[in-house]
């Protein structure tokens, strides 16, 4: 992006509405996500991020959400098997004593140069 995205870190002010409780939020790593898990973090819940490859972009949501106020725990790997699932939602909620609410942001971006090299199949996914 050509202008640093606003998450939220500078101006969003929460008042403990979450108080107490442990989130899980994939693809909370960056964009949207990383929004919703600095919104959760100053609403005073401890927030779980499973993410695919972006370290970075991880450390840097975990760090904005401990400077909320709240827990983070990084979880990489790739969420596309139902064992690996499984493991993410064993491992946060053994972290930080159970899970309460559960954010499924996971998402995969492209671009095109016109609608019309946009693949049917893009729109509707692989089950149509």
């Amino acid at each position: 992006m050509l202008t640093k995205a606003d998450h939220g870190e500078d101006s969003y002010v929460g008042s403990g509405k979450l108080a107490g409780r442990k989130a899980l939020i994939a693809g909370g790593d960056s964009g949207i996500g990383r929004a919703v898990a600095i919104a959760f973090a100053r609403e005073d819940a401890d927030v779980s991020i499973p993410y695919l490859n972006k370290d970075a972009d991880a450390q840097e949501t975990a760090r904005l959400i401990e400077a909320a106020g709240g827990r983070a725990l990084l979880l990489p790997g790739a969420i596309a098997e139902e064992a690996r699932c499984v493991k993410i939602i064993d491992d946060a909620g053994a972290a930080f004593g159970g899970l309460d609410i559960l954010v499924n942001n996971v998402a995969y971006q492209m671009s095109r140069d016109s609608r019309q090299k946009v693949f049917s199949e893009e729109w509707t996914g692989p089950s149509g």
